[in-house]
């Protein structure tokens, strides 16, 4: 990309004065590896519940599969330009170690925790960047809670890689980045006893006290707004709540107290941001497969006594489940789930992980998704990360082929839309949602985006409208790819499963249609061939579409 001051500007002007100076810090500092004798172990005294499950990731003792692809470590070794940044960092978590069925590979994790040691320098290559040596951390003592002792020289590494750790912590990145670093320091605090390790502890802690209530909002969703990172996060709360169990009366009852209040809220959001077939809707940076699914997630909680705080909804045929601070409304009744998203992108010092999805949606019938947000394949820097976070990939509208939010890079956005003027008008049997953005006043005519959604038995009317000037504009309606579209006549459109008599007709009430090819990515490494309806504005500053599963045509 070609150097644009304008787009610096207002990316860097909505960072804290904190984030540009350890911004700077971070690029001079040269910590030193510490590898003085490790401190001892302390003794488990209490009882320690098997963790949420990933996916199998080490398909032989060497054999690595993640986000779809695959790779040798005897051909590929630990870094290198072979694989992507996110590929090498996953193969440093070691995950697989506390994944499904790990016990049958215990073998193989042993020589491959050996292996790490011997052939990573400490200090030295992506393995000791601080996002993946947190995540080791606290993988090697989960693993070690689970019933497998860690051998000295494992220990020895363990405490060279917090002591390493301390020192790198990420204050210039904040969020769920430095969560887990956080994480990582309460882990090996409670693993070793002694001055040194009560310092890691209190690192962690002191950290999580801080960050637990700005990164976990009122109605407990995670302040990023991704149900994938609300999963993870959920998962790190867990698993911290699981630790104290583990070494009961070390922390204090207060800290404890707050993360299961905070699960439970944060279950509360995740259930809330499920599709019926029980996986995460695609809003920003979203993907299957990232974090443990949500069902394991909630066994998981169930074990350690979590409650679900149940969603406030209104009485009547249609519930209404509002979520008022991370900004998104789910409707539903016993055939649809609709999830509207009326959110700001993110936190504006954070937004890398944000997508311009503004005012998009996502709705399944019958159980099964029919519109979808297309998802997430990659965190490359390329043409792909660019259209999977632009507003043409989503359910929402696009103006003047711009995006409502300046994404840019891998995860950079400048002039951001904020959502304005949110009214839900619940009938009982018929729910009236309406809201605008302002994220295209930046350009010519200062164009304001508003969207409606009524929905009522049977059908679901989406309108949008356009306040101001403007040179073209279109809506856009990702189909999942297990459907396929059929045109009936120049308005009316069928979608169809093809292994079920369930038929629904989209009405394009007002405004110029046609169909195109799409792409929707529901895991890292995948992107499928899909259909997309779009609706273009014609002469006027409308477009309206129903659409209808019921007799009401």
């Amino acid at each position: 990309m070609d150097f644009k001051p304008a787009l610096y500007f207002h990316t860097l002007r909505y960072l804290t004065p904190g984030q540009i100076y350890w911004r700077i810090w971070y690029r001079f500092s040269r910590p030193r590896v510490n590898p003085s004798p490790r401190p001892a172990v302390r003794l488990v005294s209490g009882h320690w519940v098997p963790p949420a499950r990933r996916r199998q990731s080490l398909e032989d003792g060497e054999k690595f599969n993640f986000l779809n692809e695959t790779g040798h470590l005897s051909v590929l070794g630990w870094d290198g330009p072979q694989r992507e940044k996110l590929w090498r960092y996953n193969q440093h978590y070691f995950d697989d170690l506390n994944s499904t069925d790990a016990e049958v590979r215990s073998k193989w994790h042993i020589e491959l925790v050996k292996r790490w040691i011997k052939e990573n320098t400490p200090g030295q290559g992506t393995g000791w960047d601080p996002y993946p040596t947190s995540l080791r951390i606290v993988n090697w003592v989960k693993w070690h809670l689970g019933g497998h002792p860690l051998y000295d020289e494992c220990l020895q590494s363990l405490a060279i890689q917090t002591r390493w750790l301390s020192r790198r912590i990420e204050w210039h990145i904040l969020g769920n980045h430095l969560f887990a670093n956080a994480k990582a320091m309460v882990f090996a605090g409670l693993c070793f006893k002694g001055p040194e390790a009560q310092k890691w502890l209190d690192i962690g802690l002191d950290i999580i006290a801080k960050e637990l209530p700005e990164q976990v909002l009122p109605d407990g969703g995670n302040f990023e707004r991704s149900p994938m990172y609300h999963a993870i996060f959920l998962e790190d709360i867990l698993d911290l709540i699981n630790l104290a169990g583990a070494y009961p009366d070390v922390v204090r009852e207060e800290h404890v107290n707050e993360w299961r209040t905070t699960a439970s809220k944060m279950l509360r959001w995740l259930e809330g941001m499920c599709h019926p077939d029980g996986e995460i809707a695609f809003f920003n940076d979203a993907a299957i497969g990232i974090a443990p699914p949500p069902a394991e997630i909630k066994m998981y909680a169930k074990h350690l006594g979590i409650p679900i705080d149940n969603p406030n909804s209104t009485s009547g045929q249609i519930t209404v489940c509002r979520f008022s601070d991370s900004g998104y409304i789910r409707l539903e009744d016993v055939s649809v789930c609709a999830l509207l998203d009326v959110a700001p992108i993110g936190p504006d010092y954070l937004p890398g992980h944000a997508h311009a999805d503004t005012l998009s949606f996502e709705l399944s019938l019958f159980g099964k998704r029919i519109f979808v947000n297309g998802g997430t394949s990659q965190y490359g820097n390329g043409l792909v990360r660019t259209e999977e976070r632009g507003s043409s990939a989503h359910n929402t509208v696009v103006v003047n082929d711009e995006n409502s939010s300046e994404v840019w890079s891998r995860f950079r956005v400048a002039r951001r839309a904020y959502p304005l003027g949110l009214e839900v008008t619940d009938g009982g049997d018929n729910v009236f949602v309406t809201c605008e953005h302002d994220g295209f006043m930046r350009l010519h005519g200062q164009p304001v985006h508003k969207r409606s959604w009524q929905l009522c038995h049977g059908q679901l009317i989406v309108q949008d409208s356009i306040r101001g000037n403007f040179e073209s504009a279109i809506a856009r309606f990702h189909i999942h790819p297990d459907l396929r579209i059929y045109s009936v006549d120049r308005h009316t459109y069928s979608l169809r499963f093809p292994d079920s008599q369930q038929d629904v007709k989209v009405f394009v009430l007002n405004g110029a249609s046609f169909v195109e090819h799409g792409f929707f990515s529901p895991e890292f490494g995948t992107r499928l061939n899909s259909q997309c309806l779009v609706v273009r504005f014609q002469n006027d500053n409308n477009i309206a579409v129903k659409i209808s599963w019921g007799t009401n045509e």
